[in-house]
């Protein structure tokens, strides 16, 4: 099944600023793609982590 991240989890895993970040990506359609829980967002490490290794090419 895999671990899941909260939005508080992913903050500190990638030590972004505040969760606000988390939420903004969201809106534009950037950062790991979330899966809803009821009115809960969930982050999937394994997507998270292919997601940081995507932003090295990009940067």
């Amino acid at each position: 099944m895999g671990t899941y991240l909260t939005p508080d989890e992913l903050v500190a895993y990638l030590k972004l600023p505040s969760k606000q970040t988390v939420y903004q990506w969201r809106t534009r359609g950037y950062g790991p793609p979330g899966v809803k829980v009821g009115k809960h967002v969930r982050f999937r490490l394994e997507d998270v982590d292919k997601w940081m290794e995507e932003q090295k090419g990009a940067a």
